[in-house]
């Protein structure tokens, strides 16, 4: 496959053959030789086939093969004559990272750590299998699906600030809870206020280094302050809604203009394609209430060892998600459907869509490392907005896939080089942890130099984890 290189971080598969635009690809060469090993450069091709694609298909630093899209893809899709794709956003919808900040010390918490991760552990459900703390019924999960984290703060489950520190205020608008399956419904019902299990975690961390004193005041981050880091989506209701419309989609439109069948797709302004999006947004509130759940549940673990302890939101990011955005084209203002898969929204000052909090700094953007490895907040900017439809990388992005860090690592021994490391881990299985491993993620401290260097989200601060908890 041709590629081009356009700087020492674009490179381009340019427009041929069925291709609408030509695929950008957003990385350094160390990066992009990890990219050349899956499918992903193909997959990226594949997205510039599809409708209404504008200015072109974007690959971030993380890229990894995904479904249909990968994972670190991004594209935006014009409301006249543009497409709606899950495979563009995901199976788990609204997989994404909320950050906490704490009046705690690295030194208060140091010699708890142990303990701290086993009140974790047993207040936040976790793993697969695991469900809910609390029972609801249909209306309630259909008020949920609806009202988003903002349901969980009525419920008495945290604060409104919380949610207003969240992307979309933590309810994305133009959900439909009855476009959501009975099937997927029973599903997520006994998951609520649960982690789950795969690549989510629970994290509490130091800030180690701050890299723009300014930007983290304004976020309220610190040197040694301690950080709480947690990562879960929307669980089985989310996996089976995009199950539920790729079958539809399948069934009404066919794969024989696809270069992927995976690529399923409905126009924008279809009836399936609005149903789709209605299910989708249903599914993402589900999700913004499960971590504002775990969020509370998290806040009343710490607080049996620090009875004054303070735990605020610093952000909540969405990761696999469509939305509906104004973006410039060609000089012209328009509203887009930027699918965001594996990728973070990365606005810079002025967008209205910030917490007025952030609006005159820019986004907070949270890209978590794997379990023995920093994690960093960026904060977005104006060249995001321009090269890469406001969008930055969602993390390390893996290397390997779990049946083959199975066969390359043991939990135990994973367990016990965290410990050397200083950081302290609990899992629901060993499988888990070596599933995991650090070592099956690409390095996160280039991608987010490469992230810093393009500009699409400038360093602000890296976290260090002191405890982690798994599913």
């Amino acid at each position: 496959m041709e590629l081009k290189k356009i700087s020492d971080y674009e490179w381009e598969i340019p427009k041929q053959g069925g291709m609408k635009v030509p695929a950008r690809i957003f990385a350094s060469e160390k990066l992009l030789a990890k990219i050349k090993e899956d499918r992903t450069l193909l997959q990226a091709r594949n997205v510039a086939f599809l409708n209404g694609i504008q200015r072109y298909a974007i690959a971030l630093p993380d890229a990894h093969e995904g479904y249909g899209f990968p994972i670190g893809g991004v594209a935006a899709f014009s409301l006249d004559n543009g497409v709606i794709s899950p495979g563009g956003v995901g199976y788990d919808i609204n997989c994404s990272v909320r950050l906490l900040r704490t009046n705690l010390t690295r030194q208060e918490v140091e010699g708890k750590k142990s303990q701290i991760i086993e009140a974790l552990f047993r207040a936040v459900p976790s793993g697969v299998g695991r469900g809910s703390r609390i029972r609801l019924s249909r209306q309630e999960i259909k008020a949920v699906l609806e009202e988003g984290a903002r349901w969980a703060v009525g419920q008495g489950y945290g604060k409104s600030e919380d949610y207003k520190h969240t992307e979309e205020e933590g309810r994305l608008e133009g959900a439909d809870a009855s476009q959501v399956s009975e099937r997927a419904i029973a599903r997520g019902m006994p998951q609520l206020g649960s982690l789950g299990a795969g690549n989510h975690f629970l994290e509490v961390q130091y800030v180690e280094q701050i890299y723009d004193e300014k930007v983290a005041s304004a976020f309220g981050l610190k040197q040694d302050q301690v950080t709480v880091m947690i990562h879960c989506g929307s669980r089985g209701l989310g996996h089976q809604v995009a199950s539920d419309y790729i079958k539809l989609m399948e069934k009404e439109y066919g794969f024989a203009r696809l270069p992927d069948r995976e690529l399923i797709n409905a126009p924008i302004k279809s009836e399936l394609g609005k149903r789709y999006y209605e299910a989708m947004a249903s599914a993402a509130n589900f999700a913004f209430a499960n971590k504002q759940l775990i969020t509370h549940w998290v806040r009343e673990a710490l607080q049996e060892f620090f009875p004054d302890l303070k735990a605020d939101v610093v952000y909540d990011v969405c990761h696999n998600i469509a939305k509906f955005e104004e973006h410039e084209i060609d000089g012209t203002k328009q509203m887009l459907c930027i699918h965001r898969k594996g990728a973070t929204r990365s606005f810079g000052p002025g967008r209205k869509e910030i917490p007025s909090a952030y609006r005159d700094i820019g986004q907070p953007v949270i890209i978590p490392g794997s379990m023995g490895t920093a994690s960093y907040v960026l904060v977005g900017t104006k060249q995001a907005e321009q090269i890469t439809f406001g969008s930055t990388a969602h993390g390390a992005g893996r290397v390997a896939s779990r049946s083959k860090a199975l066969r390359m690592y043991r939990g135990e021994k994973v367990k016990e080089e965290l410990a050397n490391a200083g950081i302290e881990i609990r899992a629901g299985s060993w499988k888990s942890i070596a599933e995991e491993a650090p070592a099956v993620y690409k390095d996160v401290d280039e991608v987010v130099r490469v992230s810093h260097e393009l500009g699409i989200g400038k360093l602000v601060a890296r976290l260090k984890p002191i405890a982690v908890m798994k599913g």
